[in-house]
């Protein structure tokens, strides 16, 4: 275990490589949380993991099955509660906070639980940080800079900007300013990502890929937003796993890195490509009305993570990943079923 010598979290009593061997993941149930839970304890021997998880519709304990009981602690429990959050931080190495309310129709239907869970929460949470000196790594978004045009070719930098559009990434931005103030003014070792979007086994099927290969498997028509020229920099979870694990271990403190894997695609691509991958003809989808202040471009430079940390994306093959993404559901069709009628209801009542 990495000593801390100053209570208050400061920069000594870290060596150059920081292993913990107890680490909290919040949201670790959910989509991006549980495919890093699964990878840090299959490539991390020593480490052991403490899921903090409130269980909310995104948040899914079988999303944990099959991992070892003595590698893995779960705890059911709101971020936001403090006597809860620092029992826990009081015996722990690092955090990796990935819970979130991260669905942006859901914060335009009602922004309350963004406020909550993404600036109350991580405050919680920092608190702790600061008051039991954990290394603490903030998982944000590449939403907090807006977006850019379509035929613009920069793209997002650590320096860029921040101009978030909807209520979920303006709160995402909010925290990630939170994480900065409390290493600043309080000395807490921090680091931050921001990635772009992730695709792969165990996501909430509100979100987009899922939603299109699940209408397809329950018979429905796939649904674009817009003209569905609105562009994502896509990148397979597993990468994203393995690059926060290296900016934990060997980032600076008080540094942001951002996290991409050059997947620029835009969404009528992507529908297309699910489509011909499920035997469909790629037109065989629904138009519906364009989501409010819906972003047009997001795009990542890794170069910061690629150069001072060496990190290079696996994934590199998107229609691969996407293939291997169908079949995912394809066979785990008890997994998403019994959500999927109340999901597209929700959609249905905004029109989407």
């Amino acid at each position: 275990m990495i000593r801390r010598s100053q209570p208050q979290g400061t920069l000594e009593g870290f060596e150059k490589v920081f292993v913990p061997e107890k680490i909290i993941v919040t949201g670790g149930a959910g989509f991006i949380g549980s495919n890093f839970v699964r990878w840090v304890i299959e490539n991390a021997p020593n480490a052991h993991v403490v899921v903090l998880d409130k269980l909310t519709y995104a948040g899914n304990i079988n999303n944990l099955a099959g991992l070892p009981e003595d590698r893995l602690t779960f705890v059911k429990g709101d971020i936001c509660d403090k006597e809860l959050v620092e029992s826990l931080f009081s015996e722990a190495d690092a955090v990796v906070h990935f819970a979130a309310e991260s669905h942006n129709d859901n914060s335009i239907a009602n922004p309350d639980p963004f406020l909550r869970t993404n600036v109350e929460g991580t405050y919680t949470l920092l608190e702790a940080a600061r008051k039991y000196g954990v290394r603490f790594h903030h998982v944000s978004t590449d939403e907090v800079y807006g977006d850019l045009a379509l035929d613009d070719p920069s793209k997002f930098t650590e320096d860029s900007p921040y101009r978030p559009s909807s209520p979920y990434s303006s709160t995402k931005a909010a925290s990630d300013m939170l994480v900065r103030a409390w290493h600043r003014t309080y000395g807490v070792p921090i680091t931050i990502s921001n990635c772009s979007n992730n695709y792969g086994a165990y996501q909430h099927i509100e979100k987009f890929i899922p939603r299109q290969i699940t209408n397809i498997l329950t018979g429905k028509h796939p649904k674009l937003y817009g003209d569905g020229l609105n562009v994502r920099d896509w990148i397979h979870v597993e990468d994203h796993s393995a690059a926060v694990w290296l900016i934990l271990t060997q980032g600076a403190i008080g540094e942001t890195y951002l996290i991409g894997a050059d997947g620029e695609k835009n969404n009528l691509d992507v529908l297309r490509s699910i489509l011909r991958n499920m035997g469909k003809d790629p037109d065989d989808f629904d138009w519906v009305k364009d989501r409010p202040g819906h972003d047009r471009r997001y795009a990542i430079d890794a170069t910061k993570l690629k150069t001072e940390l060496g990190w290079r994306p696996i994934h590199t093959d998107f229609d691969a990943g996407l293939k291997s993404t169908i079949d995912w559901y394809i066979e785990n069709k008890p997994w998403w079923l019994g959500e999927k009628e109340a999901t597209e209801a929700k959609y249905d009542a905004t029109g989407h």
